[in-house]
């Protein structure tokens, strides 16, 4: 080890972003371990790297006592005032060694905690780097499908999954194919970091929506709940701060347009866009859109909503095995009881 290394190891902290301090640090733990193994075992050791020159020094360590009971880690004062007649008692002695051989030890050493640490430091930086993409879109391609879920490839080299939990229903997942995900989670583990992909989660529909309307991502217009049952069916409900903005207009777009590329994306699973109200008997009025309501009443202590809909708008109003009466609960957050007018 000398200088060289020193100023290649200065460069590679800087582009790595790695503390070139803590790298040395770690060399030299390791050289104490390396010498340990090859030379002995027994022995108080120290290791040191000259920040300047690269070079190594290395140095038993005794204990100077009145009586030597292991004479691996102690020495007389005797013994002790024969190289320095300054030690006393008590003093550590510090005698350089230098091992035959330890010299390649050392360069091997060297490389080894280098490499190490270069590859946690990667791993640190993408996982830092991903943790700000948690809660977000994102796109990738299949690459495998194991019985745990899809293997997906992002940003080039980086693996994700898709959970069999996560995933849609009847929804084809070919390797090449490209989709686009909502990230649920993230952990570091030892080969990096580990993203957890959703298809079915409603933060899609919300990343999708804010992705493709304008007046979502400038704040005009905001998203307030998400009902989802995915790769069937979504409600979603829109406000506008704006009196002049059409909140559902600007999310179905011209002739449909925006929604549309939602929907195409989520493999056509049906979108329905309400309005939403802070008074829940009209947000629970919209919600059950597309079917008319005659009148709503609220119990504010039970939290639920009596709702009177058109008899000939009842199996509307509730839906296909109930689904539209259950995401309009979901979407509002209050129980509903739909019946008939008499």
């Amino acid at each position: 080890m000398n200088q060289e290394f020193i100023s290649a190891l200065t460069e590679l902290s800087a582009s790595k972003k790695i503390d070139k301090e803590i790298i040395l640090e770690a060399i030299e733990k390791a050289l104490i371990a390396a010498y340990k193994k090859n030379y002995g075992h027994a022995q108080n050791v120290e290791a040191s790297i000259d920040r300047e020159t690269g070079a190594i020094r290395l140095c038993q360590q005794k204990l100077v006592v009145d009586e030597v009971i292991n004479p691996n880690t102690e020495m007389t004062l005797a013994e002790a005032q024969e190289l320095d007649g300054r030690y006393q008692t008590g003093d550590v002695v510090n005698i350089e060694i230098v091992p035959k051989d330890f010299g390649r030890i050392a360069a091997q050493t060297a490389k080894q905690v280098v490499v190490q640490r270069i590859n946690e430091a990667e791993n640190e930086n993408a996982y830092e780097y991903y943790r700000g993409k948690e809660n977000t879109l994102i796109s990738g391609v299949i690459t495998k499908t194991e019985r745990h879920g899809v293997v997906v490839q992002i940003d080039g080299n980086q693996e994700a999954e898709l959970p069999v939990n996560e995933q849609i229903a009847d929804e084809v997942y070919q390797p090449g194919a490209r989709f686009k995900f909502f990230v649920v989670g993230i952990k570091t583990t030892k080969e990096g970091p580990k993203l957890t992909l959703s298809r079915s989660h409603p933060g899609l529909v919300r990343c999708l929506f804010e992705q493709e309307v304008p007046e979502i991502s400038d704040g005009t217009v905001e998203i307030k709940t998400i009902a989802r049952e995915a790769g069937s069916r979504s409600k979603i409900s829109v406000f506008s701060s704006d009196d002049n903005v059409d909140a559902v207009g600007s999310c179905v777009g011209t002739r449909g347009a925006r929604v549309q590329y939602v929907c195409d994306e989520l493999c056509g699973e049906k979108i329905d866009i309400v309005r939403y109200f802070d008074e829940p008997a009209r947000f629970i009025e919209e919600a059950l859109s597309p079917s008319e309501v005659i009148s709503v009443s609220v119990d504010e202590e039970t939290h639920s909503a009596h709702v009177v809909v058109p008899a000939h708008q009842l199996s509307l109003a509730i839906g296909k095995s109930g689904q539209n009466a259950r995401l309009a609960a979901k979407l509002t957050g209050w129980k509903i009881d739909i019946k008939p007018e008499e």
